[in-house]
């Protein structure tokens, strides 16, 4: 409603500018139509959680500090859990226009949870899950790590261990998740990022998408600046021991635009010495193909992870 109200006054006061600034007025109306048919359309989205028998799905609103605003998050988990017993967390990022409903609406990921996995998944917005380098109040990697997870794993049966805890993430989540895991790796077992936009805090300047290269630029900073540096996968990773760091497991389609980053970080992490894998398998930037990459990832973490029972997780 917002954007639209910004949309119409734009246009009573067209008739008012010059020619160079009416074009320029127009470019960026352009640019706003499509957020306001992008939000619309989101906002209209049914909510159909996949659930494999045996999970319950239970959704949360908690006030985050870190934000100074209420979250919510989703979590995924066996009906059926023994009163003593506890169990490993995994936590999953949505990708860029996407929300936290995501992994359990467009994936088979609850089949995990039945297998004696808590699955938590928060709203990330647009953030790529960093602090913003220009807008204080957007601190969204404190959010994850001061907020969320103690807030998850203190209303559910957790396992708060290192060795019992992990994080994952698509896209932008995928970014999201390598960032953070980097960051506290005193936090994190194993770390998976599928398909994620590893370029994205130094990606060029191209005039079909100033508005992405204005929104990274107000989350990451100028290209070069010290926070730019800092979210950079190619650097953070060259000032991280790999003795310390969690396991890494990687995987972007072969049809994608990411895969050469996601490859180049991979071959960079193996060089280093850090114990990763990387995977890729016929596909694009969308659900079909991380749909495909969850049962490989999974298998993975389950190696990883302390607590979980490798039975019905191994096969799938």
């Amino acid at each position: 409603m917002r954007a639209r109200i910004i949309v119409s006054r734009m246009l009573s006061n067209l008739r008012v500018l010059g020619r160079v600034t009416r074009l320029a007025a127009l470019f960026s109306l352009a640019v706003l139509i499509p957020g306001c048919r992008r939000g619309d359309h989101q906002a209209e989205r049914a909510d159909r959680p996949r659930v494999a028998p045996g999970v319950r799905v239970i959704d949360i609103t908690f006030h985050s500090r870190a934000l100074g605003r209420d979250m919510p998050y989703r979590v995924l988990l066996p009906v059926q859990i023994p009163r003593v017993r506890r169990l490993p967390v995994v936590y999953l990022l949505h990708g860029g226009g996407g929300d936290y409903r995501d992994w359990s609406n467009d994936s088979d990921v609850s089949q995990y949870a039945a297998s004696g996995l808590i699955l938590v998944m928060p709203e990330g917005g647009s953030s790529y899950y960093v602090n913003s380098a220009t807008k204080p109040h957007e601190r969204y990697e404190d959010y994850i790590i001061q907020d969320l997870i103690p807030d998850a794993e203190s209303r559910f049966p957790a396992m708060t261990e290192r060795s019992s805890r992990a994080i994952a993430g698509v896209s932008m989540g995928g970014y999201g998740a390598i960032k953070v895991a980097f960051s506290h790796p005193e936090l994190f077992a194993f770390a998976g990022a599928i398909s994620a936009a590893l370029d994205a805090p130094s990606r060029p300047f191209a005039m079909r998408r100033i508005g992405q290269w204005e929104r990274f630029r107000s989350i990451f900073g100028s290209i070069g600046s010290p926070t730019e540096q800092a979210d950079d996968p190619f650097l953070f990773e060259q000032a991280t021991d790999p003795a310390r760091a969690p396991y890494l497991y990687l995987a972007a389609g072969q049809q994608e635009a990411l895969l050469d980053v996601n490859r180049r970080f991979a071959d960079e992490l193996k060089k280093r010495g850090f114990r990763c894998e990387f995977h890729t398998a016929p596909g694009g930037h969308d659900w079909g193909q991380w749909d495909e990459q969850i049962p490989g990832l999974f298998r993975s973490l389950i190696q990883q992870l302390h607590g979980v029972s490798e039975t019905s997780l191994v096969r799938n």
